[in-house]
């Protein structure tokens, strides 16, 4: 499970959240705390350089908002982000600096790294996004199970209990996820990976590595 560690998914230096992993193992431990950390951060942020709304809500002067995106309660929106026409990001989301949500994009209790882009028709939910990731148009985290029970990380015949209810993806640093896939409750993916457009993913995906589907994964070279 080594894969898994935050310290082999993530570059911490590219986040303003990087003191939400403090003290923790594997990213997933940090969903249920997104809440609390953003409350706290806010506080600390340079009235200058952040707009406070309602809501708990703040804005990097930097960034654009369209008109027409919501945007719920307990929100960071960083520098030079770009939250698109009729995003929705229902709430306790940090948006990383750089980074795009785009049209009809949703976020629910996430962490964007700087300068992610899920552009254009995503759901992500209950899933962290390491620097520079890009979901392509369509591609979602599912973040139950049809059964409703708790997700398990399953790398091969290793097996992780998360005590989690709703859990999304994991990806990593510049992890590319094509058009239409399907990342499932669990899902986990090594930086530098692609994934083939129209992929249904539900496990641990090596790092430097392109899935084209379940049981055939390529290294990079």
């Amino acid at each position: 499970m080594e894969t898994c560690k935050i310290a082999n998914l993530y570059n911490l230096n590219e986040t303003i959240a990087a003191g939400l992993f403090e003290g923790a193992v594997y990213p997933w431990e940090v969903l249920p705390k997104i809440k609390d950390f953003i409350l706290e951060l806010g506080k600390t942020l340079s009235e200058e350089e952040y707009e406070k709304r309602e809501g708990n809500v703040w804005i990097a002067r930097s960034a654009k908002v369209a008109p027409t995106a919501f945007i719920g309660e307990n929100v960071i929106i960083g520098k030079e982000a770009e939250v698109r026409h009729c995003a929705f990001i229902r709430g306790n989301a940090i948006v990383g600096e750089g980074a795009v949500v785009g049209n009809s994009t949703e976020l629910k209790n996430v962490v964007l790294f700087n300068k992610v882009q899920v552009p254009h028709y995503n759901y992500v939910g209950d899933s962290i996004l390491g620097y520079k990731a890009h979901m392509g148009a369509g591609s979602i985290t599912s973040n139950v199970k049809s059964d409703k029970k708790l997700v398990v990380v399953k790398d091969g015949d290793a097996r992780l209990e998360t005590g989690l209810k709703k859990f999304g993806a994991m990806l990593g640093d510049e992890v590319e996820v094509g058009c239409g896939s399907v990342l499932n409750p669990g899902t986990v993916v090594g930086p530098h990976t692609n994934i083939y457009p129209l992929s249904s993913v539900r496990e641990v995906v090596p790092a430097n590595s392109i899935y084209k589907k379940r049981g055939e994964v390529a290294e990079k070279y």
